[in-house]
């Protein structure tokens, strides 16, 4: 989910995003605790339903807990979201770029201060019936009239650029957001046709792994499988020229448009 950005962010602002635009699973989680507490300290119900309370209560405090940690760890305190680490990720300074977001727009203030002489453009391609996610719908809530500002609605199916219109994509925690597999197939075909011959895709996002589980639970089933960007890359004609992470819960994958 995308973030404030970066002039506006407090020291806790990413954490705290998090919790408010998905506050019904936090308050779910401290319901089943308090529930879980209750049956325990009243000796209230079977004993097979006690046995199964503390282990329940356990987890859910631990999945609040850890999930808030990392999210304040990944939004608020590394790197990532200074984005100063871009411009040694490129190969080269964009002369036109394109970010696209699902939403909200976290970065495009501060890809347009990394390259003053880039001529960037923001894009915003929120489907409603493809993404159908609730926590999408409380955080686009606060914006204005037509999305983020400063951005553009698109058709994620037909983007409106002509073919090698950029030289540079960013696709930063919004991918995933659609979750039908040929849907994705189409949008990345539709990236790589805006994308000039030996032009980088640079995508972010979480990954459903274990050190992901580990700390958002159930959740991490919103975040795709490494595996699923390097089968969109593969399928589409993308080049993976390097996938790292940043922080043990996000991965960057650099994805080439052969020239």
């Amino acid at each position: 989910m995308n973030q404030p950005a970066e002039e506006a962010r407090g020291r806790w602002a990413g954490a705290a995003q998090i919790v408010r635009y998905n506050w019904p699973r936090y308050a779910a989680a401290l319901a089943l605790a308090g529930g879980a507490g209750w049956l325990l300290a009243t000796r209230t119900g079977p004993r097979w339903l006690r046995a199964g309370a503390l282990p329940a209560a356990a987890l859910s405090l631990w999945w609040s807990a850890a999930s808030f940690a990392a999210s304040h760890w990944i939004y608020d305190r590394s790197e990532l979201y200074r984005w100063t680490w871009i411009p040694a990720a490129l190969p080269r300074p964009p002369r036109r770029w394109l970010n696209l977001h699902a939403g909200l727009d976290e970065s495009s203030t501060a890809l347009r201060r990394l390259f003053p002489a880039a001529t960037g453009t923001t894009a915003d391609f929120h489907s409603p019936e493809e993404m159908p996610e609730p926590g999408i719908a409380r955080a686009r809530a606060g914006q204005p009239a037509g999305g983020a500002p400063g951005s553009e609605a698109v058709d994620w199916r037909r983007l409106p650029y002509a073919d090698g219109a950029f030289d540079t994509l960013f696709l930063l925690f919004a991918a995933h957001e659609l979750r039908r597999p040929a849907s994705r197939e189409g949008f990345f075909r539709e990236l790589r046709r805006v994308l000039a011959p030996g032009g980088l895709l640079l995508l972010v996002e979480h990954a459903r792994d274990a050190a992901n589980f580990a700390v958002f639970g159930p959740g991490f089933t919103h975040f795709l499988a490494a595996g699923e960007w390097r089968r969109l890359a593969a399928l589409t004609g993308f080049d993976l020229a390097r996938e790292h992470r940043m922080t043990p819960f996000v991965r960057v994958f650099h994805l080439r448009n052969p020239a």
